[in-house]
């Protein structure tokens, strides 16, 4: 796949799943609703700050998403590698906000148990009709 069939596949997709590296270098990973945004090699999710993961990314930004589709005879998927950054300027907060939120953050936008997670890829594995290949990102 190109880096551009990479990326169609990945907008049409409604769940992702990311993981972190814990205390132990273990891998912890979760399923996530998609990314609010992807904008270049960069994808921003919301999150409680409180959260498991974000304590992981802030000891150690290594970190890997995920995304699949499961066909009846064929299954897609792709892994992304890269690092994850937790974002608590308001500004960016604000940009991806979405107005049923409140349920996740009673304080609304500037709740500060709402973060973002920025996640950079530096590489990209994708899983297609039986083979797998690194791709371009």
């Amino acid at each position: 796949m190109t880096k551009q069939q990479v990326f169609k596949f990945i907008k049409k997709q409604k769940t992702a799943l990311i993981s972190s590296v814990d205390e132990n270098g273990f891998p912890n990973t979760k399923a996530m609703l998609a990314p609010r945004k992807i904008q270049g090699n960069d994808f921003y999710f919301s999150t409680n700050t409180s959260s498991v993961r974000v304590e992981q990314y802030r000891s150690n930004s290594n970190a890997c998403i995920y995304f699949y589709k499961r066909g009846l005879f064929s299954y897609t998927g792709v892994m992304l590698v890269g690092t994850m950054c937790v974002l608590t300027d308001q500004n960016v907060k604000n940009e991806l906000w979405r107005t049923g939120d409140t349920i996740f953050y009673k304080q609304g936008k500037t709740d500060p148990d709402y973060c973002v997670l920025k996640f950079t890829a530096c590489k990209c594995r994708v899983y297609k009709d039986l083979k797998t290949d690194w791709c371009d990102i």
